[in-house]
């Protein structure tokens, strides 16, 4: 993935935290479960995002 590929991605992922922790403050939430797959899905694009930031410095 591209940069401009993660960062739409890491967009999505936290636009649809924010829909699935609505839906859940509302009980309408059917999948509790996606919560925290969705919570992973950032966790892994951030890291990704911090080790090309720390392998470009380190190219420095």
């Amino acid at each position: 993935m591209s940069d401009d590929e993660l960062e739409r991605a890491l967009s999505e992922r936290r636009q649809e935290l924010f829909n699935l922790r609505f839906q859940s403050a509302t009980g309408a939430l059917e999948n509790p479960a996606r919560l925290k797959l969705a919570k992973r899905e950032i966790a892994r694009i951030l890291t990704v995002r911090i080790e090309r930031e720390s392998h470009v410095a380190g190219e420095r």
